[in-house]
């Protein structure tokens, strides 16, 4: 939430409930006017549903951004369930690949890191997806 809200709005906010959000932004990229609709889903919360809600947001979206903490292990080991599970859901029905981004965030809290950016960069090139390390609070 607080990398969604940093993208939309310049601003860091630090702390966040467990919610679910839906945000509209406009953007111009390149000269052409983009329209990103952006579903933020906590990890907990989808970690709690049943499939059939997770499958619902997959078939929703063009493209996937990932975001693990750099400070949480458990936010990183789950990612290559969820890519397996978005590539069998979109890639199932079209040969089209799938757009998937995996994000450390937390890059400014370096102290507490538990997962390496060599860590991040080694499951993005296995699971042919794209890798960035950031901070929303920077």
């Amino acid at each position: 939430a607080a990398l969604t809200v940093r993208f939309l709005t310049r601003r860091f906010i630090g702390e966040y409930g467990d919610m679910e959000f839906i945000y509209s932004h406009n953007l111009t990229v390149d000269g052409r006017e983009i329209l990103f609709h952006i579903w933020d889903v906590p990890n907990s919360q989808e970690q709690a549903e049943e499939g059939s809600s997770e499958e619902k947001r997959i078939q929703w979206a063009d493209c996937f951004v990932l975001v693990y903490s750099i400070c949480d292990r458990a936010s990183f080991n789950i990612l290559p369930l969820k890519i397996q599970f978005i590539k069998a859901a979109k890639e199932g029905q079209s040969q089209e690949k799938v757009p998937i981004v995996i994000v450390g965030n937390k890059r400014d809290l370096h102290h507490q890191r538990v997962v390496s950016s060599e860590e991040g960069r080694l499951l993005a090139l296995s699971l042919d997806c794209g890798f960035y390390e950031v901070s929303a609070a920077e």
